[in-house]
């Protein structure tokens, strides 16, 4: 069974500014631990199976850093069957690392094979359905709640449900928990011409197990490209401000995942992330690290 939710006095499996774990930050990690990272996240499918002089050094971070995944195949609203091996291969490596939390996107990138990319799920009450009861096997598989992320669009389908309706029936069907991607609300707002502080108003904040933050691609004024290769750009930053004003400080991670600058550069986000977290409005800054 998936596990029981998060309770008032301890909400998040995390706490505190996380920053993603890459393999060009090891070596400089490992020389200069940074203490303002309160955990780390990894794409488990970089990682299952991987022995060696690699697979003893996440064991080294794994062991001193709390740790969260955040997966790239599961494809959870894709038409091909769940790939259950798959699942029993992650159900190991979660338990085999403590885990905080493992989260997923929500969309589906194949069928028989993987396109690489992240593709929209048609917003219908049908798809709601589909997506849900899949999301409760893996819960069932995993013996542990997950988390969905929204995801960042370019184009989406004709639907009956707008995205946040579609985000929220999901989650509330398949009792799972929500991965929150600040920089997804903001991308998307400018592709298809919403509003993001009415999308964030109607979040489902209850749910929230952590939160990404990162920086995009501005193509055009109506076009930004998800790319996690930039700087985050003020614009996120205002966002999250006001997520925390809305709901709370929680935990929340810089993404990043081309164009990395050294460590110490990154650092300086990651710095950001709690100084936002610190200002936050007093009654509001109990999970601040």
């Amino acid at each position: 069974m998936p596990e029981q939710k998060p309770t008032p006095t301890h909400p998040y499996p995390v706490h505190g500014a996380g920053l993603g774990l890459r393999r060009d930050l090891m070596d400089a990690m490992r020389a200069s631990p940074p203490e303002q990272v309160d955990f780390l996240e990894v794409a488990p499918e970089n990682w299952i199976n991987v022995g060696g002089a690699r697979g003893k050094a996440l064991r080294h971070f794994s062991e001193r850093f709390p740790l969260v995944c955040h997966g790239l195949s599961l494809s959870i609203g894709g038409p091909a069957p769940l790939d259950d091996d798959f699942l029993h291969s992650l159900k190991q490596f979660l338990d085999a690392h403590d885990a905080r939390v493992y989260t997923e996107h929500l969309s589906y990138c194949g069928d028989n094979g993987q396109l690489y990319d992240l593709m929209p799920i048609p917003f219908t009450a049908e798809a709601v359905h589909y997506v849900a009861g899949r999301i409760r096997h893996v819960q069932d598989v995993l013996e542990r709640r997950i988390g969905m992320e929204n995801v960042s669009t370019y184009a989406v389908h004709d639907g009956e449900l707008s995205e946040l309706e579609f985000l929220r029936a999901v989650l509330d069907e398949a009792d799972c928990g929500f991965h929150l991607d600040i920089n997804n609300i903001f991308v998307n707002s400018r592709n298809h011409g919403f509003d993001a502080h009415e999308f964030l108003a109607g979040i489902p904040a209850e749910r929230i197990m952590y939160a990404h933050i990162a920086g995009h691609l501005r193509e055009d004024d109506d076009l930004r490209i998800d790319t996690h290769g930039e700087d985050v750009i003020p614009e996120v930053w205002q966002l999250l401000d006001e997520a925390y004003a809305r709901y709370g400080v929680f935990p929340t991670l810089l993404e990043r995942d081309f164009n990395i600058p050294p460590l110490s550069e990154l650092l300086r986000e990651v710095d950001e992330i709690k100084r936002h977290q610190q200002h936050a409005p007093e009654a509001h800054r109990e999970h601040v690290a």
